[in-house]
């Protein structure tokens, strides 16, 4: 999961890269062709872009800085933490469900089913650090909610199963 994280912010690293070093200075260069600055909607867009790119990567390298300081060793194998998959029953209804504890800018938007959760979510966060068989209670708009932990699969233990697979 971190390997994937780490190639996914190094991919959008090199698009954007790209694209603040070759695509937008060409369309900059195009857009002071057509003359008078004040008026051109083109240079405005390309340099609002240009902005919002260099933004874009201070953001993503400060990112892929902490990911590169995040020491496996060091993640609880026995509680939820980064990684973890979680199992949990809602005391009232006895549904299930299954989610997974991730950075928020790193969900997989494109399957919002996917059952991952933000850490610093309330739920992620109610989630941190707990066991099997501890209950979570979270606050919701709607009312409290009231988990049970049935089962933890933590990153160090998917890593140590991958490993000997």
């Amino acid at each position: 999961m971190l390997d994937e994280l780490k190639n996914r912010l190094g991919e959008e690293i090199e698009r954007l890269t790209h694209e603040l070093q070759v695509v937008l200075p060409e369309a900059i260069k195009k857009a002071v062709e057509h003359g008078d600055l004040r008026e051109n909607s083109e240079y405005k867009a390309a340099l609002e872009r240009q902005q919002f790119i260099q933004a874009r990567l201070n953001h993503l390298t400060m990112r892929a800085g902490e990911l590169s300081k995040i020491d496996l060793s060091q993640i609880p194998a026995d509680r939820v933490g980064f990684g973890s998959r979680v199992t949990v029953t809602d005391m009232r209804t006895r549904e299930q469900e299954v989610f997974t504890l991730a950075f928020g800018d790193f969900i997989d938007k494109d399957n919002l089913d996917s059952g991952q959760i933000s850490m610093a979510s309330p739920l992620g966060q109610q989630l941190m650090g707990k066991k099997k068989g501890d209950k979570v209670s979270i606050q919701l708009p709607r009312g409290e909610r009231k988990l049970h932990v049935k089962d933890v699969v933590t990153l160090p233990q998917m890593l140590d199963k991958s490993e000997t697979a």
